[in-house]
């Protein structure tokens, strides 16, 4: 059984918020795919702030939302990515945080309302482009405020979880994890292992595991997304997995690996192979599944029928993993071991398993 965690100073106990619910009632969640490789293919231009199009044209972003929910997702993350302070300030639209990120959530609220079924509707939360004391001069105060204010936006506009994504330091993750409290709502948080298993500021899947279990107000939920591709993301999570955490994993990898082609970034996974990946992920102990970057309704299509039509499995050895779905990029797992280290077999754990 999994252990259940209290939000200290808070009326709202983590097991009661809607993420928590619906996956107790599912088994296994899967959310979305891109959002920015969507919306540029729907014509948002490189410089462009995303955020924008939430009011600059909202049908788009409706169109987003509705075609991750008609391909299967339980959840989506909203159009909010860059919706912190630090960001838009470099578009000169810091006064527009709580605006953006409102309408973001309220149109996504809108398109679940109507899916004839039970959606969530993730605020997507990145991270805030500055580099936090005392490596950098972003002090902990400001991150919890400049968090804090895009989540009172998210909430407003209905959001029925904060979902805080493609973090690299903890010290980050932390002040996001303060400012949800202050909040008072449920969040979900990934990290983006891309530097040879690790963050880019060293965090190892086992350091992450740990920083988690010591948050004075835990996620519901958390786990590793973008990143190189479905092969190391799939290595990173059977790195967490390996030590029984006892909240819900996300696994959200990238489409494959992206490539220049006629003056254009692809992504090379196909439909088929992220269908293997997300069977993958689910039998490596991931429970909330989607893509990330490259990632599009046809690839969410084929994942949602791979996680209905067949069966669990073993916990996959690293292996199969590269067997299935490709080469790992880097020897290490940034835990130690090599690419031969299987976290799938010659490690004791602790009796918990997943249903």
């Amino acid at each position: 059984m999994r252990r259940v965690f209290l939000a200290k100073d808070s009326a709202m106990t983590l097991k009661t918020d809607p993420l928590s619910t619906l996956l107790a009632e599912r088994g296994f969640l899967m959310a979305d795919g891109a959002t920015g490789t969507n919306l540029f293919n729907m014509g948002l231009t490189a410089g462009e702030a995303p955020e924008f199009w939430n009011t600059d044209h909202p049908d788009r972003i409706r169109a987003l939302y509705a075609a991750a929910v008609e391909a299967g997702s339980d959840l989506f993350l909203t159009n909010t990515f860059g919706g912190n302070a630090g960001r838009l300030k470099l578009h000169q639209a810091q006064g527009r945080v709580h605006e953006l990120n409102r309408i973001g959530a309220e149109i996504g609220r809108e398109v679940a309302d109507q899916a004839g079924h039970k959606v969530l509707v993730a605020g997507s939360m990145g991270p805030t482009g500055e580099i936090m004391a005392p490596m950098g001069e972003l002090t902990h105060e400001i991150a919890v405020e400049w968090f804090h204010e895009q989540a009172e936006g998210l909430k407003a506009g209905g959001a029925d979880v904060l979902w805080v994504e493609t973090i690299s330091a903890p010290e980050e993750y932390r002040a996001a994890a303060e400012a949800c409290q202050r909040a008072n709502m449920p969040w979900a948080g990934t990290m983006s292992f891309d530097t040879a298993g690790r963050t880019m500021m060293g965090v190892t899947s086992t350091d992450f595991v740990k920083l988690v279990d010591k948050l004075a107000y835990p996620p519901v939920a958390f786990g590793a997304n973008c990143g190189v591709g479905a092969s190391d993301l799939l290595r990173t999570i059977l790195g967490m997995t390996a030590l029984d955490p006892a909240l819900p994993v996300i696994a959200k990898g990238n489409a494959g690996i992206p490539k220049y082609v006629e003056g254009e970034i692809q992504y090379d996974g196909t439909p088929a192979l992220m269908a293997e990946y997300a069977v993958l992920a689910r039998d490596a102990g991931a429970s909330i599944i989607g893509g990330c970057c490259g990632t599009m309704p046809e690839h969410l299509r084929a994942m949602r029928a791979a996680l209905d039509s067949r069966p669990r499995g073993e916990r996959p050895s690293l292996e199969q993993i590269v067997a299935t779905v490709g080469p790992f990029s880097s020897e290490s797992d940034g835990t130690g071991g090599g690419c031969g280290h299987d976290h799938g077999r010659g490690r004791e754990r602790r009796g918990r398993r997943r249903g």
